[in-house]
């Protein structure tokens, strides 16, 4: 499979490592000026796309006027909106699987974290929050993933309605979901929801122990995407986990950025990718 990755950071050369590690012919781009043109993705299966939020949709126009037609996209913080970036998608018969963070187990604690918001929603002794620690050099605060979570417990959660806002003095409202970051040393990610009432704490803790669970998501979106032609326009990694797991599929009407294949039996290898 011949692929470009987009954005030379920890990620970016990570994802490089991965797909190198099982004989991909892969290119990284970091970030130019202005954009890249569109003949460095004459002939590219799958671009990934590990830059920077202003970067996706200049990079995405280019790789469409290149003829790419597979994405998979871990940047976040777009400037341009998802309606707008999956429309373009559509308008020229490509696909492209995005999501926050590529880990699957990250994706089975977003999973767990709505059950568990449905269940204790009804309970409003049992305050929800979220906790986030990341590497000091990391620039976004909220992560990517935290702002994930925290959108699936508002949805589920009956009693939050918004997230805290921290440049307000004082506490925060009942309806405010309390979601804290933390930039020190050197770790590639943990996070912690967890429901707090006056007797107990229940919590819910992934902890990542380098980049190879990233990797290791990221290429199967990659391959989920080659496997055979796929909607087009925006997919939730939700759909290709789905299918790794062999959950059934859903109506694509119905749920767009969640629909599952249908299909089981996909392997997952390890792979081992440098610490950054």
């Amino acid at each position: 499979m011949r692929t470009i990755v987009l954005g030379s950071g920890p990620m970016g050369r990570a994802v490089a490592a991965g797909l190198e590690g099982r004989g991909d012919d892969v290119t990284v781009l970091g970030r130019p000026r202005s954009t890249h043109p569109p003949g460095a993705f004459d002939g590219i299966d799958v671009v990934f796309d590990f830059s920077r939020g202003d970067g996706v949709l200049p990079n995405l126009a280019s790789g469409l006027a290149g003829g790419c037609r597979r994405y998979v996209v871990g940047t976040t913080a777009w400037t341009a909106g998802p309606v707008k970036i999956g429309a373009i998608l559509a308008q020229y018969g490509a696909a492209a699987v995005a999501a926050a963070n590529f880990s699957p187990g990250v994706n089975m604690l977003a999973r767990l974290v709505e059950s568990a918001s449905y269940l204790f929603g009804p309970l409003p002794a049992y305050d929800p929050y979220v906790v986030e620690w990341h590497r000091r050099g990391k620039a976004d605060r909220p992560s990517g993933t935290a702002l994930e979570l925290s959108r699936r417990i508002l949805a589920a959660h009956p009693g939050k309605a918004r997230i805290a806002d921290h440049a307000r003095p004082g506490a925060a409202e009942a309806d405010e979901l309390e979601v804290s970051s933390v930039r020190a040393g050197s770790s590639p990610g943990m996070h912690v929801v967890g429901f707090d009432a006056p007797g107990e704490t229940l919590e819910l803790r992934l902890t990542a122990r380098d980049r190879s669970a990233y990797v290791l998501g990221a290429l199967a979106a990659a391959d989920w995407l080659a496997e055979e032609p796929r909607r087009p326009g925006l997919h939730g990694f939700d759909e290709v986990v789905d299918q790794l797991v062999g959950l059934p599929g859903t109506d694509p009407s119905s749920a767009p950025l969640r629909r599952g294949t249908g299909r089981a039996g996909r392997r997952m290898d390890p792979v081992a990718v440098p610490m950054a």
